[in-house]
């Protein structure tokens, strides 16, 4: 089997695998949570139309119920198969990544090397970035999507590249390269939230959001790491 061939095979079962079984998780942890979270917003979004509507403020009602009839899943099994497919998918394509990355190394990989190869993908999209956005619960405010986006591929890529100069090179220069690479985007410092801006949900509640998603992406990343070792190897056979 070709080497390409391989990579797209063998990262698509992973992605499959990995999908389904984060998806389970999340149903038993951060799916509850954002459920409850979800509460509190709708309940800030009907009294602000109720304050809207007692005032005869017919324009901020429109925009309320505009609002209101953004497109979501329905509760239930609608929303869970979405939420499969877009883990399904998500894992698939961190999956192609990290195996090809792992081809392009040339050097045979087991499940063992595979899990390093997942702690270090979950260092780079996961650990880095959380210092600075951390995962948020509906109802959370934050700054614009494109600002958040832009510092965290920056993070991101910052970080793989630490990574890569501290484990490939191992030279003096390149672990204090590493170390200033690391630290840049969050001396930059990550978007901030508008001032005076408060999440609806109870902080207690933000914690408990935050160590789940945090497990879950580590699981996330363990399995892909070792799955895409243990099977692109058994495709290149």
């Amino acid at each position: 089997m070709s080497l390409f061939r391989s990579i797209v095979f063998a990262s698509v079962l992973v992605g499959l695998i990995v999908g389904v079984a984060v998806s389970a998780a999340q149903f038993l942890g951060t799916s509850q949570l954002i459920l409850k979270a979800e509460v509190y917003e709708k309940a800030v979004e009907t009294s602000g139309q109720h304050a809207a509507a007692s005032s005869k403020d017919h324009s901020a009602l429109a925009v309320h119920a505009h609002e209101a009839e953004a497109w979501e899943p329905a509760d239930g099994f609608e929303r869970r198969a979405y939420t499969v497919v877009t883990n399904v998918l998500t894992a698939i394509g961190y999956a192609l990544v990290l195996t090809g990355i792992i081809a392009i190394r040339g050097k045979p990989v087991t499940w063992r090397e595979g899990l390093l190869w997942g702690l270090a993908g979950f260092a780079c999209v996961v650990l880095a970035p959380i210092f600075g956005l951390p995962p948020e619960l509906p109802g959370t405010p934050s700054a614009p999507l494109p600002n958040r986006q832009i510092w965290w591929i920056g993070t991101a890529f910052a970080t793989a590249a630490s990574i890569g100069l501290a484990v490939f090179v191992r030279k003096p220069w390149a672990v204090v390269a590493a170390v200033v690479l690391v630290a840049i985007p969050h001396l930059i410092g990550a978007p901030a939230a508008p001032d005076g801006a408060h999440a609806l949900a109870p902080e207690a509640l933000e914690r408990e959001f935050i160590e789940h998603a945090v497990l879950t992406s580590l699981v996330f990343w363990l399995l892909l790491g070792s799955l895409s070792g243990t099977l692109l190897s058994r495709f290149e056979t």
